[in-house]
């Protein structure tokens, strides 16, 4: 498998991206839509979340407007869920609030000597699809962990501490005391 981009190469921060999908295929530009590497979207007890046994929540906030891949969003749900299951387990709640809808393309050009003859340049520049992400808004909430008590709570802080190096923009993380109701002190 090649090597990824880097971000600059796809993120327009005022445009939204083009996407032409349609149902008739004469007129869809994207043939194929690559698979999600997301395996679970919500980790951990959900039994307590909707009897509101919950007294914490522990958010992951966008301060700005960017682009999150797929497989970024999978390993930062991978080291948030196993620093939980291995210092709380089964007292917490943890769920992703983004969903990779766009899909990247990437105009394929063959670089080196005798590339002239083999490639046509930005000439018919859709590009070909290889992966997806996730267009996120300044104030989205990207990770939601509810937790049972404080102690817990401490440990989702510590988790998305250790996620913020893996997000690919400015972020902040709320540390909140809910009531029963689930309305923030």
């Amino acid at each position: 498998m090649a090597a990824l981009r880097k971000a600059s190469a796809y993120s327009r921060r005022s445009v939204r991206p083009y996407t032409r999908k349609s149902s008739k295929k004469k007129k869809a530009y994207i043939k194929a839509v690559p698979p999600i590497r997301i395996v679970k979207y919500s980790m951990g007890d959900a039994r307590g979340a909707t009897k509101k046994e919950y007294g914490y929540a522990v958010r992951m906030i966008a301060e700005e407007k960017a682009q999150m891949r797929d497989n970024s969003l999978e390993s930062c749900r991978m080291m948030i869920n196993k620093s939980m299951d291995k210092d709380a387990p089964g007292q917490y709640y943890f769920v992703i609030k983004v969903y990779p809808h766009h899909i990247l393309r990437e105009n394929k050009t063959a670089a080196g000597a005798g590339a002239d003859r083999l490639s046509s340049g930005m000439k018919h520049s859709f590009g070909v699809t290889v992966g997806r992400a996730a267009i996120i808004k300044s104030g989205k909430e990207i990770f939601h962990i509810s937790c049972t008590n404080e102690k817990v709570a401490r440990v989702a802080r510590d988790a998305l501490t250790k996620v913020k190096s893996k997000v690919p923009f400015r972020n902040r993380i709320l540390f909140e005391k809910l009531d029963q109701q689930g309305n923030v002190y």
